[in-house]
């Protein structure tokens, strides 16, 4: 088979999986991918756009897996749009004069937003709100600015506004419509969103006309002027406006090469998503599609789909698309599917609202009430998946379908089994069959491996919960025990535990295995139940039977290195340190010979001592003032921070002080897993702070506060979790989120995870931190107070300890001999384990030598 070449012009979202599609299914080799895009960086999730202002990076938001770009059947051009198409040479010219030839083409152009025709939109100031430069220009924009006009109350409005209100301007939403959202949601939906956005502060006018937009002498904008409003309102003072008013498909390319585009725009299309012209496609935003422009994700993927099997000869079509929505928008949960309006004739729609919790669910059935026709949830959109699914099927409903969306339900579904053509993800269309065949053919055990096989849950992630409750009953169908045992001595989850010993008072690992567990305990259990006791109690570590409940590290205080030595490492709140403890620890770490290395999390780590130079190693440092930095345990480890305000021009908080304060305020507290901070004193984030599971960022009205990141194997960006908050009010919300998930975090799991393991993520942790939803806040304060009071460090107690002592040799019968095994290298000056190459040329000789960086010993010492 000849190849022939497909140009797809854009590299949007519906672009690029056009191009996964095709190259994933062409086995044949038919066609060459050329892709012409105008944007200067490859496709990234337009969906996640306003996580940007959250700390997410555009690496972050990237829709292209590693090495895709290198398929040698394709080629990319960015920063490089398509200005002429000739139909009847099959050319296309891009603004570069780069021109090429196609057997097939298809637009992918994507919208424009639609910028209403009101006098003043050109002044500085004045946005839009779609790409990652908008985000940056709005950015620069709000610097020094005070309040925020958003011109658009649906779904990208409310983004927007979003994150106007995260660069800290006073925020106002201005909606032609009488409700926000008018195209998803109805009057009480509209009305329950209303109260979610008034109270985080922000003004909400609707039913209100814009006529036009003043400026100052500098061009600058100053004024926004109100036609009408209902409050008879004429205007508002404002430094920065963006519109968000609804999108316009980009069809000129298709206008000037002679395409037909509907009356109000889009390149008309057939159900295979063709033109007039045989040769040339249309998907995503620009096609007018089953008699629509779609501007979701889910209807442009669906049109992608279809034209990557007509390339490939195949039959599908496309009849309309899923214009099903789920957001969290400005924290709250909103969502949409089917036949939301009850436009079908007898439609039933049943609502429940519940004012104080602020939620509306409405949901839509047939006249026979047997079937799901569509619904709208605001504020707990839990339910979504399986409802959404459920509208796509012809699976009878229970006798009492109010059950579907009434508190406590009985699970995801209301008690209804999904039908195996029930659409489960809607971004990849895949139903319930099609993931339970995956998990059957790849004896799947783990939600990642179902969202790799199947792809669903990578587009907008609202499937996920959905998800996860097929794979427990595919698994537990199948025999497998679906449980979340510690281990095989403990029927319990590490949560379950925390919660029996914390009730029950118990103090001891054996009364803990006696009374709910059995055996003996192992390497997995007796770790965690020691990590509880110290959690709870605040005890040492070391203490009478827990000393023997330890892992290798925690049961020495030090962290065992690869050559069978130990790391010393004293803690130095915020980073800070005095020249007279910079020369306290240059004297210890030349007495016992240790090498030294100031770390990423500022702190001076010693490497080398040996398990009988420890006592004498942190009695020096005790007595110079140095406390233990609990390298070893799974604890809070460092607190970050910059020099902020004190010294640095641009700062604009006291990040040192805070970080100091932070790290001595929890130091010692044993966690599920380590817990790293870091204060920032300004935007530019010097401490890297939203890398760290807790991240805090000073601004010009207090502390943003960001939770949920961290480095490792899956490097995570925390997340924006309160903005602008007085210093007691920060320390109290990190107090409650640590003692939380001190509690409810399963073993070795670090705070990004944990939060997304959570049955509604961040909004759910701030129901229960900030709005005490659980009731549970006062617990948590007074657990984190208990804790901060009987604080001791470990090292200073084991020191005055003759028992804790015995720990600390290398041989019973020679305490004070070292290990015989141990060779070093010099190498920079220091020492440093050697090699396998160097030992075998130093066991029997010198157990000293002299490396030049980079190479092998050149002398011994």
């Amino acid at each position: 088979m000849s190849r022939r070449t497909l140009v797809v012009i854009g590299h949007g979202m519906a672009g690029h999986r056009l191009c996964e599609a095709l190259l994933e299914r062409d086995t044949e080799t038919a066609w060459d991918v050329v892709v012409l895009a105008e944007e200067p960086r490859p496709a990234y999730d337009r969906v996640a756009l306003s996580s940007v202002f959250t700390g997410r990076t555009a690496d972050d938001l990237t829709l292209v897996s590693e090495g895709f770009l290198d398929h040698p059947r394709l080629a990319l051009r960015l920063d490089d749009p398509v200005v002429a198409i000739d139909r009847t040479t099959r050319m296309v010219t891009t603004a570069a004069g780069f021109t090429i030839g196609y057997h097939a083409l298809v637009l992918a152009t994507g919208s424009v937003p639609f910028v209403p025709p009101v006098p003043g939109r050109d002044a500085t100031g004045v946005h839009v709100y779609r790409t990652i430069e908008d985000l940056d220009a709005i950015r620069a924009s709000a610097a020094g600015a005070r309040t925020g006009v958003v011109v658009g109350g649906g779904l990208l409005g409310l983004e927007a506004a979003n994150a106007l209100r995260s660069l800290g301007l006073a925020t106002h939403v201005v909606e032609f419509a009488p409700r926000l959202m008018p195209m998803q949601v109805d009057e009480a939906g509209g009305q329950m969103l209303r109260a979610h956005v008034e109270a985080l502060g922000i003004g909400v006018h609707t039913a209100t006309v814009t006529e036009r937009i003043t400026a100052g002498d500098d061009g600058r904008v100053r004024r926004i002027l109100f036609a009408r409003h209902p409050d008879g309102l004429t205007g508002l003072d404002v430094d920065v406006v963006v519109f968000s008013a609804g999108i316009r498909p980009r069809d000129a390319l298709a206008r000037e090469s002679g395409l037909a585009v509907g009356e109000r725009g889009g390149v008309v299309v057939d159900t295979a998503c063709r033109t007039a012209d045989p040769a040339i496609y249309a998907i995503g935003e620009c096609a007018l599609a089953a008699g629509r422009v779609h501007g979701l994700v889910a209807p442009g993927y669906a049109m992608a789909e279809v034209v990557a099997d007509r390339l490939l000869g195949g039959c599908a079509t496309f009849t309309g698309g899923d214009t099903s929505t789920k957001l969290k928008l400005l924290g709250v949960d909103v969502a949409s599917f089917g036949d939301a309006f009850a436009t079908t004739p007898g439609a039933l729609p049943i609502t429940f609202a519940d004012p104080t919790k602020k939620t509306y669910k409405k949901v839509v059935l047939s006249d026979d009430a047997r079937r799901v026709l569509g619904g709208v949830l605001v504020g707990d959109a839990s339910s979504y998946a399986a409802l959404r699914a459920l509208a796509g099927s012809a699976q009878a409903l229970p006798d009492d379908p109010a059950q579907l969306i009434l508190p406590a339900a009985g699970g995801p579904t209301g008690g209804v089994a999904l039908p195996d053509d029930a659409q489960i993800c809607s971004c990849r269309n895949v139903t319930r069959g099609q993931v339970t065949a995956a998990i059957d053919a790849g004896s799947l055990t783990d939600l990642s491996e179902v969202k790799t096989c199947t792809g669903a849950g990578t587009g907008c992630g609202s499937c996920i919960p959905l998800l996860k409750s097929i794979l427990t009953e595919k698994l537990a169908a199948a025999g497998v025990a679906v449980s979340n045992a510690l281990c095989e001595h403990f029927d319990h989850s590490r949560a379950e535990l925390f919660e029996i010993v914390r009730a029950r008072g118990i103090t001891t690992f054996s009364q803990l295995v006696s009374e709910h567990g059995r055996g003996r305990g192992c390497e997995v259990c007796r770790p965690v139940a020691a990590s509880i006791l110290a959690s709870i109690y605040n005890r040492h570590i070391l203490d009478g039977e827990q000393a023997a409940l330890q892992d290798t590290n925690d049961h020495v205080l030090a962290n065992l290195q690869k050559d069978g030595t130990y790391s010393v490492v004293p803690r130095l709140p915020g980073g800070e340190v005095t020249p007279d403890t910079l020369i306290l620890i240059g004297e210890v770490a030349k007495e016992f010979g240790l090498y030294t290395k100031i770390t990423g999390g500022q702190r001076i780590d010693m490497f080398g001592a040996r398990l009988e130079q420890l006592p004498r190693i942190w009695a020096r440092l005790v007595a110079g003032g140095l406390e233990s930095g609990h390298a070893y345990g799974k604890a809070l480890r460092t607190v970050k921070s910059c020099v902020g305000e004190t010294w640095c021009r641009y700062g604009v908080g006291d990040s040192t002080t805070l970080a100091v304060e932070l790290e001595l305020r929890y130091r010692g507290l044993r966690a599920p897993h380590k817990i790293k901070m870091g204060v920032s004193g300004c935007a530019r984030e010097c401490a890297e702070a939203r890398s760290k599971d807790v991240g805090i960022i000073a601004t010009e009205n207090g502390w943003n506060l960001y939770l949920g990141g961290n480095g490792g194997y899956r490097p995570r960006h925390a997340e924006l979790f309160a903005g602008d908050l007085d210093t007691p009010t920060l320390v109290r919300h990190i107090d409650r989120f640590l003692m939380f998930y001190v509690r409810t975090a399963d073993r070795l799991q670090r705070t990004a995870p944990w939060i997304e393991s959570l049955d509604g993520g961040l909004e759910h942790l701030r129901r229960v931190i900030v709005d005490d939803a659980l009731g549970i806040c006062a617990d948590l304060d007074e657990a984190m107070a208990r804790h901060v009071h009987t604080y001791t460090d470990e090292w200073k107690a084991t020191l005055a300890d003759p028992d804790k002592l015995r720990h600390f040799v290398s041989f019973v019968n020679l305490p004070d001999a070292g290990d015989p095994d141990i060779v070093r290298v010099l190498e920079r000056g220091q020492p440093r384990p050697a090699r396998a190459g160097e030992r075998a040329v130093l066991v029997a000789g010198p157990r000293l030598a002299v490396s030049p960086a980079g190479h092998s010993p050149g002398g011994q010492a």
